[in-house]
């Protein structure tokens, strides 16, 4: 990329899945998962990390967990942050994995494996995120209509079968 070229940047379409990923993340795992959009200004490149908050009495082992700092008052946040409130707060996380755009033929998105820096590209985000994030698992067309509104089992079912297809990604923590 040239010093003329425009920055590639995330379209809405792209940071909605991300946030939308983030938001699967948090839900599957039953913590905050963040993802962070990170400006263009220094690749050349927008690129967004996953994260998962550390608590302050964690452990961390180093040679098994890649740390990042994310948050602050200029954070770009994709999804709803795990429901952590809103303000300037920075939070030391466990890298999950890192999607930056890339101009390269191999694919749009290159992600990286922040622990061992090893990198898989492809033209389809969906190709590097661990859930098939769409909007046609939320039917509820299946659901008994006993009752005008759907049961917390419905719910629960509901979510079982979005969540089917689902990778988790590694966890390098040791407790």
């Amino acid at each position: 990329m040239t010093a003329t070229e425009p920055p590639l940047v995330f379209t809405q379409n792209e940071i909605d899945l991300i946030g939308h990923t983030a938001d699967a993340m948090s839900a599957y795992m039953g913590m905050p998962v963040l993802a962070e959009i990170m400006d263009a200004e220094d690749t050349g490149a927008e690129w967004v990390a996953f994260g998962i908050p550390l608590d302050i009495d964690d452990e961390i082992d180093e040679e098994a967990t890649v740390v990042i700092q994310l948050g602050g008052p200029d954070a770009r946040y994709a999804g709803n942050r795990g429901g952590l409130g809103a303000g300037d707060d920075i939070y030391s996380c466990e890298c999950l994995w890192i999607i930056q755009l890339s101009d390269d033929d191999t694919g749009r998105y290159m992600k990286v494996d922040p622990l061992t820096q090893e990198f898989t590209s492809s033209n389809d985000m969906r190709d590097l995120l661990p859930f098939n994030v769409s909007d046609e698992g939320f039917s509820t067309a299946d659901i008994d209509d006993d009752d005008d509104e759907p049961s917390d089992d419905d719910e629960t079912r509901a979510m079982n079968r979005l969540l089917d297809d689902a990778v988790p990604p590694p966890r390098h923590r040791l407790h």
